[in-house]
C-alpha cells in the first residue's frame, strides 16, 4: 500500500500563499519584470502585482518587497499603477524608511500627462501620513489645486486637509485654507466644490480652538453670499455632496423673513428627493430656518408630512427606522398633525422587530380622543404575535393609551381579556399595567379586581408579574377574600422563590394586610417578618427588620409609614426630560436622533482623539 502523503508536504492552494517562500518568489519575479521591455511584460507585472494584494489580503507580511514594489512601478498601466499606489499606502507609516523610496515616483507621476495618474499619484502621496514627509506633500498640493484637471483638484481639496492632520502647521503657512475658499468659490465643477468645502470646515473647525482668525473664517463660510452661492448650485452636486451643503445652510442665520422664504424656495424641490438624507437634511433647514416664526413652522410640518411618511413606505427596513425616529421625534412636540395619519404606522408582516417596535411607540404617541378606539383594536391583534417581544410592546402600548386618558373604560375591558389568554408574558405584562392603572384610576378597583382575583399565583412565573399582583393582593386585601390566604402560600414556599423583588413585595403586602385584617394576618406576619429577617438579601432583610421594629416602636406609626392614605397617580415620570429632547431636536438629521442621546460633543472628542 502507497504511504499516505502528510498535509505538510500537500501543494498550497493558488489562493491561499504559502508564506515567506511565496514572498521570495514574487520578489524575484519583481527583479526580473523591474527592467523589462518585453511586449508582454506589463501584463506579468499586473499579475504579480495581483499575486501580491492577494497575499496582503491574506495577512501575509510582504513588506521586504517594498523595494521590488517601487522599481517595477514606472509603467503606463493605470491597473498595475492602482495597485502599487495600494501596496505604498499600506506599508508607508509601518516602514518610513522604505516609503522615502516612493517619494520619487510618486512625485513623478504627480506631472504625468494622464489626470488619472496624476490624482491618483496625489491621493497617494497625501496618504502616506509620515510627519518627515510633509516637505514633499506642499508643492504637489498646491499645483494639484490649480491643476486643469477636475479629478486632480477634486483629490487635492481633500489632500489639504490630510497635510493638516499631518501638520497644522505645514498647511497654515502654505495658505492651503485661502486657496480652497478661492476654488470653493471659482470652480465650475460642483464636486471640487463639494470637497473644497468639506476640507474647509474640517481644518477652520479644529483650527477655531487655537485662533481668533480661523473662527472668523468660519463665521465667513456661513455668510449671505457664501450660502446662496452654493444653494443656487445645489442640483448640480452629487447627494452627499448635498447633505454638506444643506448642513452649512441649516446654521445660516438670516437677517429678515426674505431671506428664509427665498432659501425656503430654493430647497422646495429637494423634499422630493429619493434619497432620504437629502430630504431629512432639507427639513432640518426648513425647521431651523422658521423656528421664531410660529405659523410659518406649523406650515412647515405640514408640508413635510408627506415627504417623511413616503420615505418610511419606501426603501430599505433601515431606511425606514431612521426617518421614523426623526417622525417620532416630530410627534413629540406635534403629536396633532400625524394623528389623521395612524394607519402609516400599522406594523406590516414583513417589517423587522426594530421597525415595529417604534411603529408601537408612534402609535402610542399620536393616540387621541378620535382615533384611540382603532389603535388600540390594532394593537390588541399584537397582543397574540408570535414575535413574543412585540406582543409585550403592544402591550405596553395598551397601557401607555389609557394612562393619557383616552377612552379609558373600553382598554380597561381590553386589558382584562388579556388576562384570559393563556399565555404567562401576556399576563404579566397585564398584570403590571393594571397595578398602573389601578394607581391612577382607584375607581376601577372593583372591575379588576373581580378578574385579578381568579388568577392562580403559581401561573405566574416572571418576577414583575407576580410582583403586580402581590401589591393588588395587599392595597385591596378587604375587599378580596382570598387575599390573605395567597399570601400565606406565597410565604410558606419563601424560599423557592428566587426573585429579591417578590420577596419585597410580599413583606409589603403582607404588612397592608395586617393593618388591614389584623387578626386573620398576625400569624402569616409573624411568620413573613422571621423568614425576611434570615433572608441573605440585603435588601429583603434590611426591610424585614425596618417593618419589625416600627411595629415594636408603635404600630399606628408603622401603619401610617406602610399603609398611609393614597391619592391618584396623575402623572407618570417620562424618562426624558424636556431639555434633553430639544437638544436632540437641536441636532435633527443624525445619529442622536436614532440613539436618542446627544453625541455631537462625543463626537468631536473622538475625532481630536484620533488625529491628536
Amino acid at each position: 500500500m502507497a504511504p499516505t502523503v502528510p498535509s505538510a508536504a500537500k501543494s498550497a492552494s493558488p489562493s491561499q500563499p504559502s508564506g515567506k517562500s511565496e514572498v521570495a518568489d514574487l520578489k524575484q519575479q519583481l527583479r526580473q519584470l523591474a527592467g523589462s521591455r518585453a511586449p508582454d511584460a506589463d501584463d506579468q507585472r499586473r499579475d504579480v502585482f495581483k499575486r501580491v494584494i492577494s497575499c496582503m489580503t491574506a495577512g501575509i507580511d510582504v513588506s521586504a518587497a517594498f523595494g521590488e514594489m517601487v522599481l517595477c512601478s514606472a509603467t503606463s498601466d493605470v491597473v498595475t499603477k492602482k495597485m502599487c499606489y495600494l501596496y505604498v499606502g499600506a506599508h508607508a507609516r509601518a516602514h518610513p524608511d522604505l516609503a522615502l523610496l516612493t517619494i520619487n515616483f510618486l512625485q513623478r507621476d504627480c506631472r504625468d500627462q494622464d489626470p488619472t495618474i496624476r490624482g491618483l499619484a496625489l491621493r497617494s502621496l497625501c496618504s502616506l501620513r509620515v510627519p518627515n514627509f510633509v516637505e514633499y506633500l506642499v508643492t504637489p498640493l498646491t499645483t494639484g489645486l490649480k491643476d486643469p484637471s477636475a479629478y486632480v483638484r477634486m483629490i487635492a481639496a481633500v489632500g489639504a486637509a490630510k497635510l493638516y492632520h499631518i501638520s497644522a502647521t505645514a498647511c497654515i503657512d502654505a495658505d492651503l485654507p485661502a486657496s480652497l475658499k478661492a476654488l470653493m468659490l471659482s470652480d465650475p465643477d460642483a464636486q471640487v466644490v463639494a470637497n473644497c468645502l468639506h476640507s474647509l470646515q474640517e481644518i477652520w473647525t479644529l483650527e477655531a480652538a487655537n485662533s481668533e482668525a480661523a473662527a472668523r473664517e468660519i463665521e465667513t463660510l456661513y455668510s449671505k453670499p457664501v450660502v446662496f452661492y452654493l444653494l443656487n448650485k445645489i442640483k448640480e452636486f452629487s447627494e452627499w455632496a448635498q447633505c454638506l451643503v444643506l448642513e452649512l445652510a441649516s446654521k445660516f442665520l438670516p437677517s429678515d423673513n426674505n431671506e428664509i422664504f427665498d432659501i425656503m424656495n430654493l430647497l422646495e424641490d429637494r423634499l422630493q428627493h429619493a434619497n432620504g438624507a437629502v430630504v431629512l437634511s432639507t427639513i432640518k433647514v426648513f425647521l431651523h430656518l422658521t423656528m421664531s416664526m410660529t405659523d410659518v413652522h406649523q406650515q412647515v410640518y405640514e408640508r413635510i408630512k408627506a415627504p417623511l411618511l413616503t420615505l418610511v413606505g419606501a426603501g430599505s427596513p433601515e431606511q425606514s427606522y431612521a426617518v421614523l425616529c426623526h417622525l417620532h421625534l416630530l410627534v413629540m412636540r406635534a403629536p396633532m398633525l400625524f394623528s389623521s395619519d395612524y394607519k402609516s404606522f400599522y406594523c406590516q408582516f414583513s417589517d423587522p422587530s426594530y421597525v415595529k417596535k417604534l411603529k408601537l411607540e408612534m402609535l402610542t404617541a399620536i393616540a387621541n380622543e378620535s382615533n384611540t378606539y382603532e389603535i388600540v383594536t390594532e394593537l390588541c391583534e399584537y397582543a397574540g404575535n408570535v414575535d413574543v417581544p412585540i406582543a409585550r410592546e403592544s402591550i405596553r402600548a395598551v397601557g401607555k393609551i389609557a394612562l393619557q386618558q383616552y377612552d379609558v373604560n373600553a382598554i380597561v375591558d381590553r386589558l382584562l381579556q388579556f388576562l384570559e389568554m393563556d399565555k404567562d408574558y401576556v399576563t404579566a405584562e397585564t398584570l403590571v399595567l393594571v397595578k398602573d392603572l389601578l394607581r391612577k384610576y382607584p375607581q376601577w378597583s372593583h372591575d379588576c379586581i373581580a378578574v385579578v382575583g381568579n388568577i392562580s399565583s403559581k401561573n405566574i412565573q416572571e418576577p414583575k408579574g407576580k410582583a403586580a399582583l402581590i401589591w393588588m393582593l395587599g392595597e385591596y386585601s378587604q375587599d378580596m377574600h382570598d387575599a390573605l390566604y395567597v399570601l400565606e402560600s406565597l410565604v410558606e414556599n419563601w424560599d423557592e422563590e428566587h426573585s429579591p423583588e417578590v420577596r419585597l413585595h410580599l413583606l409589603t403586602a403582607v404588612m397592608k394586610c395586617f393593618f388591614k385584617r389584623p387578626p386573620e394576618t398576625q400569624k402569616a406576619l409573624g411568620a413573613t417578618l422571621a423568614a425576611g429577617l434570615s433572608d441573605t438579601h440585603q435588601d429583603v432583610h434590611d426591610r424585614a427588620l425596618f417593618y419589625y421594629r416600627l411595629l415594636q416602636y408603635d404600630p399606628a406609626v408603622a401603619e401610617r409609614v406602610v399603609n398611609p392614605p393614597k391619592q391618584a397617580v396623575s402623572v407618570f415620570a417620562d424618562t426624558q426630560s424636556s431639555e434633553m429632547k430639544d437638544r436632540i431636536f437641536d441636532e435633527f438629521n443624525s445619529l442622536s436622533v436614532v440613539y436618542q442621546k446627544v453625541l455631537t460633543s462625543m463626537y468631536l472628542a473622538a475625532i481630536l482623539h484620533v488625529y491628536r
